[in-house]
């Protein structure tokens, strides 16, 4: 039959109805986890204004650093997809550690590599407007069709500049002559990650910007036959070209998932700070079991209650705590990233300066990320609140009760 404890005056905790410690013992394993449970929620809510205080710091930090993991890792999943479609390899030439004009004569010598399947020249380079303070990428789209008057400009840079399909934008050459050019298209908001401050225009109007010669171009792209001699290629190109730096898709891929790390790394260290002062707040709670506290502790070890069963009980409670405040903070951080815009840590990850794409991310779950998510953010929390209540449990009863 269970017994109601009722305690009065200075013994102020009133737990709910409890089973003897033999009627306990007999009971299911299920069933006794679940008389736990309802203890431990009771517990919980009497000390509620101080749990709950402890709660919301608990689930703004999980928020903020869910923001993190989840933002960083969609931006690396959302470019890897892009960049699939990037060259194999890309070919620079190299002038005193810096890139400079790669000659038309290049191309033939690199289309006799063995390996190598087509050989082109592209132009590309960047232009700063002084309207917005923010560099453009402009870029030759000769598959495009474009006139020589004629361009194509990033979402973003529409946005900002307030401008559409059949508007014109004025470059000014490098020799001073304003370029008008017409907009006749934008380009579409998918591939915005990437092309954000991009502008596509003819190979004759980005020669009459830049001035330059017809027998040059900025780089080279390749493509290789065999993919998975896309490095043996990149040999043979610096051997016979030894003024080239051949640059694989591998490594344009490595180089955007660095930058994303490092990012998100000092994101991490400036969050650190946050991260420490929970865990002196949460070791300080945890680990200093008010009078009240032990003196139920006792009272629970007088009625017949083993240490196990202390302990069962106080894992319970750091666990429903913890996992409360993760669930909460992991799902805020879900919402803020995935369908609202991200806004918290975007300008810190995504990395533009003024022209800021405007996005959705694919909503996904990376397995890894959640577990060491938990690692970092429950664990410890639990293990602090084993600690002190264990302690308890082994001390002797009668010296709990009396405070």
């Amino acid at each position: 039959m269970p017994v109601g404890l009722v305690f009065r005056d200075c013994d102020t905790v009133s737990p709910p109805l409890l089973p003897t410690a033999a009627d306990f013992a007999m009971r299911p394993l299920l069933e006794r986890q679940k008389y736990l449970i309802d203890y431990t929620l009771a517990a919980l809510f009497r000390r509620k204004t101080r749990n709950l205080g402890l709660l919301l710091v608990y689930t703004l930090l999980v928020f903020l650093f869910a923001s993190v993991l989840l933002l960083s890792q969609g931006l690396r999943r959302e470019a890897a997809l892009l960049l699939q479609d990037a060259p194999e390899v890309v070919v620079q030439k190299l002038i005193a550690g810096r890139h400079d004009p790669l000659p038309a004569a290049w191309l033939d010598t690199l289309r006799r590599i063995r390996g190598v399947g087509s050989a082109r020249g592209r132009l590309w380079g960047y232009y700063y407007d002084p309207a917005v303070k923010a560099n453009y990428t402009l870029m030759a789209a000769p598959e495009r069709g474009l006139a020589a008057d004629e361009i194509i400009v990033g979402a973003a840079l529409a946005r900002i500049r307030q401008i559409g399909v059949g508007d014109y934008l004025s470059l000014r050459a490098t020799d001073g002559r304003p370029l008008p050019m017409k907009i006749i298209g934008i380009l579409d908001s998918a591939s915005e990650l990437l092309g954000a401050d991009l502008l596509l225009l003819s190979e004759t109007g980005f020669r009459q910007l830049f001035q330059l010669p017809p027998a040059v171009y900025t780089d080279a792209v390749l493509t290789v036959r065999n993919p998975r001699e896309a490095s043996t290629v990149a040999n043979k190109i610096a051997l016979a070209l030894p003024a080239s730096r051949p640059i694989l898709r591998a490594e344009i891929l490595r180089t955007y998932d660095a930058v994303f790390h490092w990012r998100e790394g000092m994101t991490f260290v400036a969050l650190g700070s946050l991260l420490l002062a929970f865990l002196i707040l949460a070791w300080d709670k945890a680990a200093g079991l008010s009078a009240e506290e032990k003196r139920e502790i006792g009272i629970l070890k007088a009625i017949g209650w083993e240490t196990g069963d202390i302990l069962r009980m106080k894992l319970w409670e750091g666990t429903l705590l913890s996992l409360t405040a993760f669930l909460a903070g992991y799902l805020l951080a879900w919402w803020q990233v995935f369908y609202g815009g991200a806004r918290l840590f975007a300008p810190v990850l995504k990395g533009w300066a003024v022209l800021y794409p405007d996005f959705r991310l694919t909503p996904a779950v990376d397995l890894q990320q959640v577990l060491v998510l938990l690692a970092v953010t429950v664990l410890p929390y639990i293990v602090a609140t084993l600690i002190p209540g264990w302690r308890a449990a082994i001390s002797d009863p009668d010296a709990a009760m009396r405070g």
